[in-house]
């Protein structure tokens, strides 16, 4: 019996970020074309493509393209001839919204439903699969039970492939159905240019008009981290594992690709029924941290159900990793003590601490000088008597650490696939 193979889909914003993807182990990249991507900022031109495509084919790994806005009637025709130019440029997949591409003259490539879809029901499921779907990537909101509901009824001869995002940045809202942004800026979601109304701080009241929150980010969700449900999303049906992120920057795709390759890597290891999307074994100068990239904190949603901890009520920022807490204040420099002896600061970092209202304050680092020890002097870059609360006893974190950011500034990960040779 031929084995199951397990996809990883990694983001791109363009294409040297999908050949540092593809690098560092993922099977797949999703990325913008030249037009009609959900992403508006993070389109491509069809030669970029092409490249991507090419170093894709090395592995044996698959490029997808975003064509997943609603059209315009009068964008019909455009579209059509972008689903042309995609594919001849080799791509292997459109990622599509609108229902009315399945009514053009489209060339012989796969169709995979987008997260705009809003997949919640088997019956939805069935209904994509029968139209001519392969892939699809179903809701963020479902839990185990639901995802099996839907993967047996998509099992047949013409079985689509699950997708379900495993990591990266929540919408408040059902997947593909947030009208926030339209309603209060004319800027739609489903037209690639969300406003992130949902980040915004918001006075919450209630009928009486008492203040139930104040300035507090309600609308804003952590960031989702299924890292350790992978085993029990394979047995629920799924087969690709999707990371959120076609805006992120090129470390945090090595870092976030290479941490879920080496999760997957271990798991097809235990389990002889699967197999790898595609060929090749990845080694790595740094050890990868998803933790150390921008995150609003992690939480697993609801695929053990619904969880009430799942707001980043306080901040939508990337608040850091503890260091150390400040032990001095000088009139020019802060002296911090550091968790341990292994952490070092370095000129270009970025601290962060919470001030006694509970909001998050940040400064930039000029000069970092050890004092021996854990000991260290930080020269920030504005006045201290400007840092609020910032004080004796204050717990410190960092939220840019320049010895990472050079270290995936640089080639970071070697992707070769093994030979047996018999003379």
């Amino acid at each position: 019996m031929p084995r199951k193979h397990l996809e990883l889909l990694a983001p791109a914003r363009d294409a040297a970020i999908g050949i540092e993807a593809v690098n560092h182990g993922a099977d797949a990249v999703y990325i913008g074309g030249p037009a009609f991507g959900a992403r508006d900022k993070a389109g491509n031109a069809l030669q970029d493509i092409e490249t991507l495509c090419r170093h894709a084919r090395r592995w044996g790994a698959r490029i997808f393209v975003t064509l997943n806005t609603i059209l315009r009637d009068d964008e019909l025709e455009a579209a059509r001839r972008m689903a042309w130019d995609v594919w001849h440029a080799g791509a292997d997949a459109l990622i599509v919204q609108d229902m009315g591409l399945l009514e053009l003259d489209l060339p012989p490539i796969q169709l995979h439903a987008s997260t705009q879809t809003d997949i919640r029901t088997p019956e939805k499921a069935r209904f994509l699969q029968d139209v001519g779907f392969s892939q699809m990537v179903l809701a963020r909101e479902l839990d185990l039970a639901q995802i099996r509901a839907i993967a047996a009824q998509v099992q047949g001869p013409n079985e689509a492939t699950l997708e379900f995002f495993v990591h990266g940045a929540l919408c408040v809202a059902y997947s593909g159905q947030c009208f926030i942004s339209h309603a209060h800026t004319g800027r739609s979601a489903n037209r690639g240019n969300c406003s992130q109304e949902c980040r915004l701080p918001y006075t919450v009241t209630d009928g009486q008009g008492r203040i139930v929150a104040h300035d507090k980010h309600v609308l804003s969700l952590k960031d989702n981290d299924q890292g350790a449900n992978l085993h029990a999303l394979v047995n629920a049906g799924i087969r690709s594992f999707k990371i959120e992120g076609r805006y992120k920057d090129m470390g945090t795709v090595k870092n976030v690709t290479a941490h879920y390759r080496q999760l997957l890597d271990a798991l097809l290891e235990q389990r002889p029924d699967l197999a790898a999307a595609s060929s090749g074994r990845c080694r790595y100068t740094f050890t990868p941290d998803p933790a150390r990239a921008y995150n609003r904190g992690a939480t697993d949603y609801f695929v053990h159900g619904r969880q009430m901890d799942i707001g980043a009520f306080d901040t939508p920022k990337h608040a850091g990793m503890p260091v150390g807490q400040v032990v001095k204040v000088g009139g020019d420099h802060v002296d911090i003590d550091a968790e341990s002896a292994h952490i070092t600061l370095h000129n270009g970092d970025a601290l962060t601490w919470w001030d006694l209202q509970g909001e998050l304050q940040g400064v930039p680092v000029n000069i970092a000088r050890p004092l021996g020890g854990r000991g260290w002097r930080v020269f920030p870059n504005a006045p201290v008597t400007t840092l609020k609360d910032l004080r004796r006893g204050t717990a410190i974190s960092r939220n840019r650490d320049m010895a990472w950011d050079r270290l995936l500034d640089r080639k970071s990960a070697e992707r070769l696939i093994p030979v047996e040779l018999f003379l």
